[in-house]
């Protein structure tokens, strides 16, 4: 089954390069492709979905736990990597060999686990761990903004008004989360607005750096590759071995959760997804997860929202639905 999904994800990836390359979105995807679109969008919103809980779960380990943001990102690294890993060996051995054989793609795979991996998940963990899961998926979804300056700069083009429009109200929604309506006031903590945007750049690397590799050796081997790297990367600095925290059986099912659902199968899941419906269009689905993760820090970590920051983040949503 592993090998079946690699050989649709691979096929899929070769169709839908083309369509992100040119950027052309006049032609109605749907009707082009159709399975494509389909299964690429179920699959974003799954993974967003999961990433969206993720982050209340995440939440939970380090405020419930004590867990490190740093120990937790290089563990749900090294141990997702594997598990893509091994999915690899099983679906596509010979595109793993290649990849690791193939000493000149080392600088790009570590280029990816860098701007993709370490920075997105070091930036996420330290964002919420500064605010909460909601406001950081919120921050992250400005990604979609820095993706629309790569197609304006790629494609020779300017914003269109609904784009800038849609710029626009997304400053607005930031100023009103850091600042809760209140010029003189700073209400969301700087370094939470910091690793916020951190993250929301590292989002929009996903986005676009490892699709032409994801095309070349498949999901389950990019993916692996680069949070293995990344986790390795990580481990002289965090140490985990020597500050493990004293989980419970629940922490345990809570850490087990953030590696294989909250990880893995999101990050696998919405990698199907912008190889079949492209950066943007998979960005703008990736919506789902500042709702859910919005939902679950209220109703998990107690997470109190005031009516600004509410405004702030229906604004940066609709700027979702305006940038194309």
């Amino acid at each position: 089954m592993l090998s079946k999904s690699a050989q649709d994800e691979r096929h899929d990836a070769q169709d839908a390069q083309s369509a992100i390359d040119s950027q052309d979105d006049s032609t109605p995807s749907l009707e082009r492709t159709p399975r494509m679109i389909v299964v690429g969008i179920i699959c974003t919103l799954i993974g967003g979905t999961m990433w969206g809980v993720n982050g209340s779960v995440s939440k939970i380990l380090m405020d419930g736990y004590g867990t490190s943001p740093l120990w937790l990102a290089c563990i749900r690294e090294i141990f997702a990597g594997l598990i893509f890993l091994i999915c690899a060996a099983f679906a596509t051995p010979h595109s793993l060999k290649r990849a690791v054989t193939n000493v000149r793609e080392y600088p790009m795979f570590i280029c990816t686990a860098l701007l993709c991996v370490t920075l997105m998940q070091v930036g996420y963990l330290f964002a919420i761990h500064w605010t909460n899961a909601g406001t950081a998926t919120v921050l992250q979804t400005l990604n979609l903004v820095m993706v629309l300056i790569y197609v304006c700069v790629r494609g020779h083009r300017r914003p269109s008004s609904r784009e800038t429009v849609g710029v626009l109200l997304a400053l607005i929604g930031v100023w009103l989360l850091a600042t809760g309506g209140n010029i003189s006031a700073l209400s969301l903590p700087l370094p939470g607005l910091f690793w916020g945007l951190l993250n929301a750049f590292s989002c929009a690397c996903l986005a676009i750096i490892p699709v032409k590799m994801i095309d070349k050796y498949g999901n389950f081997v990019v993916n692996g590759l680069t949070f293995l790297l990344s986790g390795l990367i990580l481990m002289p600095f965090v140490r985990p071995w020597e500050h493990v925290p004293a989980y419970d059986a629940r922490g345990w099912g809570l850490l087990a959760f953030t590696v294989v659902i909250g990880t893995f199968a999101a990050f696998w899941l919405f990698m199907i997804g912008v190889v079949r419906i492209g950066s943007m269009r998979a960005t703008m689905l990736g919506t789902i997860e500042p709702v859910m993760a919005t939902i679950t820090a209220v109703m998990w970590t107690g997470a109190v929202f005031t009516p600004a920051d509410l405004v702030g983040f229906v604004l940066i949503l609709i700027m979702v639905f305006l940038v194309r």
